[in-house]
């Protein structure tokens, strides 16, 4: 009987043990799940102020295009609502305070602020508690420095990791700007883009960073915080521009083709070059200069070396993904079905950029070229559907992660921690990239129009240097690294740049147009540098003065060959005779281009449907009206007698 007491007594205390431990778990469940649901809820009201600002955003600009008013961009409106909502969050909202524990480094840690840990593992041993509960460990990732220790759950929830808008949301920007390129008269003003894209952007850093590290040895409060370095990386990152309000209004008001090309192609190319040179800068202070804080000229060139070849081999990554998507698209059927057709297209092109990132190289290039190469060749190859689909597609993509990123640029300025407001450093960082736009511009254009015809007017340099406006590509970088005192005052003033020269210089386009004397109403085709029969921007905002003029001898048919960049003509007659041929269904074919002992090899390159089909109508097909040079373009002499054969033709 003693026994069996005993046992009873025994089963009581483990069943009240185990009761006692199973309702402490349940409480604790119970708390974890209402902290994930709280969590679950701040996000999905986050998500929910976002998508509100975009609907806010759409319905205003579609007030303003029904009213016809364009002294303000959808850019420009996002960055004005995001401003506004993030003073509400900031000042209006309920403070949810964030739980925080101060937690004490073990001694001789090698850790430091240049060098936090990546994570901060807690143990918990839950001793003399009653029961004793098992030992726990919760590990924290990093996030970034705190600054304010009230900081309430909105404002950091309303913050985004920065590696989000480089994975997610750059990638369909850049890639749009590659694949809706007007590739006709980009090539046609290749040679005075690349000279603006690589030389006028890597002097306007220079000259930037120089002025800025001037400046800032004015600065007392400063003068300790930066080196070169930090200031040549300023001058990298705000010399990329992003002309959004200004392209949309001389798209909207037809303006000349050639100084859209011009603005249009600087800035995608400019963004590629200045992440390149930002990257490059750092790869010098972080790989090759040995500390001695001098210039050290065996770095220098090394960091120079990373330049051209990083910037190289990420346009080559970003060439062969699109030429590998053009080949799958040539040589299968998957353009029977379409849906799969166009998922191929849009995991090849998002590939490209991760491809390069993996590489170390630059996905931001690697996605242009990409872009350029789809839509030259891949685009000639694709279903009706798929070509409808993927154009519509990156054209809504674009469109949504530009206005997100403008407004969170406007939120941001008041919920981000990590901003370092300096008024000497703000009105430095104002004036030296006005300065560095100038530099960039005017002595280029002269220098180009010494040996090119036609020449690039007065006018056209004072809208190009006007069209200068930041955007996406300079507050990513500046919001990438926001440890130091530096970086955040580059942030704080790179965002104030941009959300000045937005609202400011794109609201002041049409007034720009007018007093520089643009024309505008302009037809595609009509070649407007020698200003052949157009219409005065007088007349598009509401006067009748109109301004005609006779067409010059000299913009005839017979100088347009001439008008081209040489490397361009010299790329357009090996593109047509080779490589269209082998990559989209194009005539003539390789049978007919390449010699005669490689027609086994042609034969097996060139598909039934190439054989079959009529050639002229196949070109007016492929031609998507923006294509690189167009073949009936290469030879003036050729174009003459094709004509002259039509015209005999009875």
């Amino acid at each position: 009987m003693a026994v069996v007491g005993v046992m009873r007594i025994f089963v009581f205390f483990l069943t009240f043990y185990i009761s006692l431990y199973c309702a402490n778990s349940a409480a604790t469940d119970i708390e974890l799940d209402a902290k994930a649901q709280f969590t679950h809820r701040i996000d999905s009201l986050n998500l929910l102020l976002y998508t509100f600002l975009l609907i806010l955003t759409v319905l205003t600009i579609w007030l303003f295009k029904h009213r016809r008013f364009r002294f303000l961009h959808e850019t420009g409106l996002a960055v004005i609502y995001g401003l506004i909502v993030g003073a509400l969050i900031r000042y209006a909202g309920s403070k949810t305070p964030v739980l925080h524990m101060s937690v004490t480094p073990e001694k001789d840690s090698k850790y430091n602020l240049s060098l936090p840990p990546d994570t901060l593992w807690l143990r918990f041993p839950n001793r003399g508690s009653n029961p004793p509960l098992p030992n726990k460990t919760y590990a924290y990732a990093f996030r970034e420095e705190i600054v304010d220790i009230e900081d309430n759950e909105m404002d950091l929830k309303a913050t985004f990791d920065p590696e989000i808008f480089f994975n997610i949301i750059l990638p369909p920007i850049i890639f749009h700007a590659g694949y809706s390129l007007k590739r006709k008269y980009f090539f046609r003003n290749l040679g005075a883009i690349l000279t603006y894209a690589l030389i006028g952007t890597t002097i306007s850093s220079f000259v930037v960073g120089a002025l800025m590290y001037g400046f800032i040895h004015q600065m007392p409060n400063l003068k300790g915080s930066f080196t070169f370095l930090d200031t040549l990386y300023f001058g990298a990152l705000i010399s990329s521009t992003d002309p959004l309000t200004i392209l949309a209004i001389f798209n909207d008001l037809h303006v000349d083709v050639n100084l859209y090309a011009l603005v249009f192609g600087e800035s995608v190319l400019n963004d590629a070059v200045a992440i390149v040179l930002s990257g490059s800068i750092q790869n010098y202070g972080e790989r090759y200069q040995s500390g001695t804080g001098g210039f050290e000229t065996q770095a220098f060139f090394r960091a120079l070396g990373d330049f051209f070849g990083i910037f190289t081999l990420s346009l080559l990554i970003g060439a062969l993904m699109g030429c590998i998507t053009a080949i799958l698209t040539k040589f299968t059927h998957v353009r029977d079905f379409p849906l799969l057709e166009s998922a191929l297209f849009v995991l090849m092109s998002y590939s490209t950029f991760l491809i390069a990132e993996a590489s170390e190289l630059t996905g931001v290039v690697a996605v242009l070229f990409c872009g350029i190469c789809q839509a030259h060749y891949t685009y000639n190859n694709l279903s009706a559907d798929s070509r409808s689909r993927t154009k519509k597609l990156f054209e809504l993509l674009n469109f949504l992660a530009e206005n997100f990123i403008f407004s969170y640029i406007g939120v941001s300025m008041f919920t981000f921690p990590k901003h370092h407001f300096d008024p000497g450093f703000i009105f430095a960082g104002f004036f030296c990239a006005m300065l560095g736009r100038a530099v960039n511009i005017y002595p280029l254009s002269f220098l180009l129009n010494l040996g090119r015809k036609p020449k690039i007017p007065l006018n056209f340099q004072h809208m190009l240097f006007f069209a200068g406006l930041r955007g996406a590509m300079s507050f990513a970088l500046a919001i990438r690294n926001t440890v130091s005192d530096a970086r955040q005052a580059m942030l704080t003033t790179t965002s104030l740049i941009v959300i000045v020269t937005v609202i400011v210089q794109g609201g002041a386009t049409m007034q720009l147009l007018t007093w520089f004397k643009i024309p505008v109403g302009v037809e595609e085709e009509v070649e407007m540098l020698p200003y052949a029969g157009v219409r005065s921007v007088y007349s598009s905002m509401g006067t009748t003065d109109v301004e005609m003029a006779e067409p010059s001898r000299e913009s005839g048919g017979g100088s347009r060959l001439n008008d081209k960049a040489w490397l361009a003509r010299i790329w357009a007659d090996f593109d047509v005779k080779y490589m269209k041929p082998f990559l989209t269904h194009a005539r003539p074919t390789l049978l007919e281009t390449l010699p005669v002992c490689c027609n086994p090899i042609a034969r097996i390159l060139t598909t039934t449907e190439q054989m079959t089909q009529d050639n002229r109508s196949r070109s007016q097909l492929d031609s998507d009206s923006d294509l690189c040079i167009e073949e009936n373009e290469l030879s003036y002499g050729d174009q003459r007698r094709t004509s002259v054969q039509r015209v005999r033709t009875p």
